[in-house]
């Protein structure tokens, strides 16, 4: 086939459809191109390849385009053997969309490298002087598998592709002497100077290294503006890292005036690239507000991304999200999935939240056997937080049979790194649950947690300073720990200090203080703040009584189980029966209508 088209015919027949690609005349020139490579002319084979994969001229493959460098590969080609190993290095050997980056140093690959493949073919290129495949192998044994990696060899490659121009040596070469240089000042202005070099020639993740270099002042004086202007080049050329530094800086106006729409566009970009730490910013950005207006919804849609690329941070915001019902549909369940993910990742925030959604009962029955055995696991391994999660389950039956000493020790043991474990081993010690009893003890536990500010180690602290159990009573102490709960809203703590003010205590008494920490505490629902607020309104103990809004408290009282508040009504019922009797007048005798009938005393 096409036999008579042989030597330079068929070089001179390449040239022409290279000069039409050129042109503009893409599928005229691959023709004549195909045309040429049927002879078996390798430069013409990698031509195709390239068009294949460049999508000039025809459609792009890169199963085709890795055959046609494969074929002149094999005839010794070297610049077809460097590309094919540059396709294999960076995942790109099936059909699907073709990514851009930064040749060997790219931060988009598609699937994982064929490093050992592409080790042979990057050699042959190298050995027979191509400099992209000096450059190539020095990479492959700079980041390849154990087998094959050599860092002093591969400084080597990457200096004498660096020697021939290349720019990708140069990078190559510029991180290798970073890598090596430590405290070594010479060795780090080598470096730097390489990846300037690089930059120079306008190699994009050079320009983006050289930006962050530039940013934080590595071997170079700061100068976050020439940072940016290096990161939007850098950018554009579709360096994903470059999209996110330039989204990050524009934002928090580094280097320049602030951008905060400007940097999210490059922030989306970068996520939309795949960067899972673009994609949680964006999540955060919204779920905060500020510059831009809070929206929850695409909040989700943006955590639900970089969760679902393995981003725990990202993974527990968005099971907040499902937990509160914000941008999303309350959930309590999927709240568990995203937790249980995050903690699998090792974020130990997203562990105590699973545990204390356990704890609520808010999980399918099938997810407690396996968050069980995952926490059982991890707590023997010696992880704290799971040695908590795995009590937790042991405490209330959660995919395994309660067993309150076993639950004892786990939860003591988790006790010496996590404030939550603090408390509950306090309450387990004060209630004598799986160990004895030890009053003096739970205050310890609790006292620890307190520190740490845990709202409900303050109040039970505060409640054993109060009645003196496992050790003195101490009514300053307990009032100072009680306003530290109150602070955050804790009922519990308003009504102690409502009762502590009251009179009886070692405080001085302070009714009106009282009166406006039991009225604190009842707007909470605090079921016994309900009575005494009751009790203070209706004898006006702390100011002019207040019948009607006593009844209503009383009455709020009741329906929450207070059997005193309902003696408190009849009482009130009793008053009013008496108040109602006192109002009707008796009825009239005869004697006294005829007094009044009678005649009248004049007074003069």
């Amino acid at each position: 086939m096409l036999g008579w088209l042989k030597g330079s015919s068929a070089a001179r027949l390449l040239a022409k459809g290279e000069a039409l690609i050129e042109s503009g005349d893409r599928e005229g020139g691959f023709r004549l191109v195909a045309r040429a490579a049927q002879t078996r002319l390798p430069a013409a084979e990698y031509r195709v390849g390239l068009c294949y994969l460049q999508g000039k001229g025809v459609p792009p493959s890169r199963t085709e385009g890795r055959r046609w460098l494969e074929l002149a590969a094999t005839e010794g080609h070297a610049e077809a053997q460097s590309a094919l190993a540059t396709l294999l290095v960076n995942g790109q050997t099936e059909d699907g969309p073709i990514t851009s980056g930064a040749g060997i140093f790219a931060d988009d690959r598609a699937s994982q490298p064929d490093f050992i493949t592409a080790e042979r073919w990057a050699r042959r290129a190298a050995e027979a002087g191509s400099a992209d495949g000096q450059a190539l192998l020095g990479y492959i044994m700079s980041v390849g598998p154990d087998s094959i990696q050599n860092l002093e060899q591969a400084e080597s490659w990457y200096g004498r592709a660096a020697e021939s121009g290349s720019a990708q040596g140069m990078l190559g070469l510029g991180l290798s002497l970073l890598r090596r240089a430590g405290t070594d000042p010479e060795l780090q202005s080598r470096g730097v100077g390489q990846i300037a070099a690089a930059a120079d020639l306008k190699l994009p993740m050079a320009q983006y290294l050289r930006g962050v270099l530039l940013e934080h002042g590595v071997g170079l004086p700061k100068d976050p503006a020439t940072a940016v202007i290096l990161y939007k080049m850098a950018a554009e050329a579709g360096v994903r890292a470059a999209m996110a530094r330039l989204g990050l800086a524009l934002i928090e106006g580094r280097g320049g005036k602030a951008d905060p729409v400007g940097g999210e566009s490059w922030l989306r970009r970068a996520a939309l690239a795949g960067d899972i730490e673009a994609a949680t910013l964006i999540g955060d950005i919204y779920a905060r507000g500020g510059d831009l207006p809070p929206n929850y919804a695409e909040a989700a849609i943006w955590f639900q991304r970089a969760a679902e690329g393995g981003h725990a941070t990202a993974a527990r915001a968005l099971g907040m999200l499902y937990l509160t019902g914000a941008g999303v549909g309350r959930n309590a369940e999927e709240a568990a999935v995203w937790f249980e993910r995050a903690a699998a990742a090792g974020n130990q925030r997203s562990q105590v939240d699973l545990a204390n959604l356990v704890l609520e009962g808010n999980v399918r029955e099938a997810d407690t056997d396996r968050m069980r055995s995952w926490f059982e696991q991890a707590a023997e391994s010696g992880d704290l937080m799971a040695a908590f999660n795995f009590s937790v389950c042991l405490s209330r039956g959660f995919g395994i049979e309660q067993d309150p000493e076993r639950a004892a020790f786990w939860m003591r043991r988790a006790a010496d790194g996590v404030v939550n474990a603090q408390y509950h081993y306090g309450r387990m010690l004060a209630d004598g649950t799986g160990v004895p009893a030890d009053p003096a003890g739970a205050r310890i536990w609790f006292g620890k947690a307190a520190e740490f500010g845990m709202t409900e180690a303050q109040v039970a602290l505060g409640e054993m300073l109060v009645n003196g159990r496992g050790g003195a009573r101490d009514h300053f102490e307990a009032a100072k720990l009680f306003e530290k709960a109150a602070a955050n809203g804790h009922g519990g703590a308003m009504f102690g200090l409502g009762a502590l003010y009251g009179g009886g205590h070692d405080l001085p008494t302070d009714r009106r203080l009282a009166l406006r920490w039991f009225r604190d505490a009842a707007e909470r629902s605090h079921p016994q703040a309900q009575l005494m607020l009751g009790r203070y309104l209706r004898r006006g103990l702390a100011g002019p009584a207040d019948p009607v809004q006593a009844e209503l408290w009383f009455t709020r009282a009741a329906q929450n189980g207070v059997r005193e508040a309902a003696a408190e009504l009849a009482l009130i019922n009793a008053d009013k029966a008496a108040a109602a009797a006192a109002a009707v007048p008796p009825p009239e005798s005869n004697a006294a209508a005829e007094t009044v009938k009678g005649p009248q005393l004049i007074h003069n």
